[in-house]
């Protein structure tokens, strides 16, 4: 597999209908309506084969409904993709409330592509951590370099826990330096498909531009490929994406995540 139209149509056939980890899973015609820990809602789908956008104009104030009956969802994701024929989807996720954050570029190419040696400053190291000390000390790093609250540094680490305590396949990657946390990022096996996903991955601004971040995906990548999965990808920030496409990743496509909040 080797052209930007492979990979996308690997993407659209294996990935889109994916709720990995949902607590429960409700079908809302096209839509798949996952709920997770934390009381935050998901919107996916494979297409919406809506040429004249009168379904998708109904399909959003449906999903609100269902997810405004559990009191415990607090926010609701819905990611849009630019190559879907979607007409009127923008519009309506505004007009319900939805804000529309940064667009990410979908990068795949092949495991074995960023599967490479790659150096660390000296004193930095890698491994893959599982303890509840770890973890959180990890979500506490990663809200800093977002600009999160410590309370979503704690929903984070709670959610991430309660994955551990499921053995579903996700794996936690730290880069340390004196001890403390510098930069982490997740590796997410999906089961039935060619794919993981490398996902979370940041880097403390003083950190950055040394490699770390570089070193954190190969050996994620390299996790991929011993657990059979032989495709990567990542809907990547401004940040990570240069450093995917240099590994030889491709961007595919682009999606923007919509967030509504109650």
């Amino acid at each position: 597999m080797s052209t930007t139209a492979d990979y996308l149509a690997a993407y659209d056939a294996q990935l889109r209908t994916e709720a990995a980890s949902a607590i429960a899973v409700t079908r809302l015609g096209p839509l798949y309506l996952a709920t997770y820990l934390g009381g935050r809602g998901w919107i996916t789908y494979g297409a919406l084969d809506d040429d004249e956008g009168t379904a998708i104009a109904g399909l959003v104030p449906a999903a609100l409904t269902h997810f405004g009956s559990d009191s415990e969802i607090a926010r609701v994701e819905w990611k849009t993709r630019d190559h879907d024929h979607a007409p009127g989807l923008h519009e309506a996720l505004v007009r319900h409330g939805f804000v529309a954050g940064e667009p990410e570029s979908i990068m795949i190419g092949e495991a074995q592509l960023l599967a490479v040696d790659a150096p660390l400053p000296a004193g930095v190291s890698l491994r893959r951590v599982t303890s509840e000390s770890d973890v959180r000390a990890m979500c506490a790093m990663e809200s800093v370099v977002f600009d999160e609250s410590e309370d979503m540094s704690d929903e984070m680490a709670e959610q991430l826990l309660h994955r551990l305590s499921l053995d579903d396949g996700m794996e936690l990657w730290v880069a340390e330096a004196d001890g403390a946390i510098v930069s982490a990022g997740r590796l997410e096996p999906v089961a039935g498909t060619d794919f993981a996903g490398i996902w979370g991955g940041g880097t403390l601004p003083q950190w950055r531009h040394q490699g770390i971040y570089r070193a954190l995906t190969a050996a994620r990548a390299r996790s991929a490929l011993s657990l059979g999965k032989t495709l990567i990808q990542s809907d990547s920030t401004e940040f990570s994406r240069p450093i995917l496409e240099r590994a030889g990743l491709v961007k595919v496509s682009t999606t923007t995540p919509y967030e509504w909040r109650r």
